[in-house]
């Protein structure tokens, strides 16, 4: 995923706010492992650690994610936040609950 920075994602210190990128992890993670999810099954976050190595004003950042382990009832992803440049942002481990859907 990909999102160009904007004056209101900025944080008092002139740079991109932590949870912008938190946000990016979570939702990356979470499309991620929807595409290896049956109709059945439904998925929360169940935590993330983040590091972040640095940070950025402007240009565009962009957010990618692999599916590391999946089975029946968990998954684990780790994700990268990467600016335009190349320059790594944040790092991420995550893991997802996989549970049977009550509404199918």
């Amino acid at each position: 995923m990909r999102l160009t920075i904007r004056d209101e994602l900025i944080n008092p210190a002139g740079l991109l706010s932590g949870p912008v990128a938190y946000a990016m992890v979570d939702y990356c993670m979470g499309s991620t492992l929807w595409k290896q999810t049956s109709e059945e099954e439904g998925i929360a976050t169940i935590g993330i650690s983040i590091n972040y190595v640095q940070s950025a004003t402007e240009g565009d950042v962009l957010c990618t994610t692999k599916l590391e382990r999946r089975n029946r009832t968990t998954a684990v992803l780790a994700s990268e936040v990467r600016h335009e440049d190349g320059r790594l942002l944040a790092h991420a481990i995550g893991s997802f609950t996989i549970f049977k859907r009550r509404d199918v």
